[in-house]
């Protein structure tokens, strides 16, 4: 597990081997959230960047006809 230090500005350093695995760029955002006293850093990804992660899903389910359009 990595670890990583919070400076006196309260910046942390994301380690050189989870930003290779995750992808994370210079200058990109990440979305931060908090879960039952944890931390999440989701890093955003651009709109075109998602076309085509949902290919394949079953698309076949029942909905009520109140979300139907």
């Amino acid at each position: 597990m990595a670890e990583v230090i919070v400076s006196s500005k309260y910046q942390i350093v994301l380690p050189a081997e989870i930003r290779k695995t995750l992808g994370i760029k210079k200058g990109q955002r990440l979305h931060v959230l908090v879960e039952n006293g944890s931390i999440r850093l989701i890093p955003s990804r651009p709109l075109s960047e998602m076309r085509g992660f949902l290919r394949g899903m079953d698309t076949n389910i029942e909905r009520d006809e109140e979300e139907r359009f």
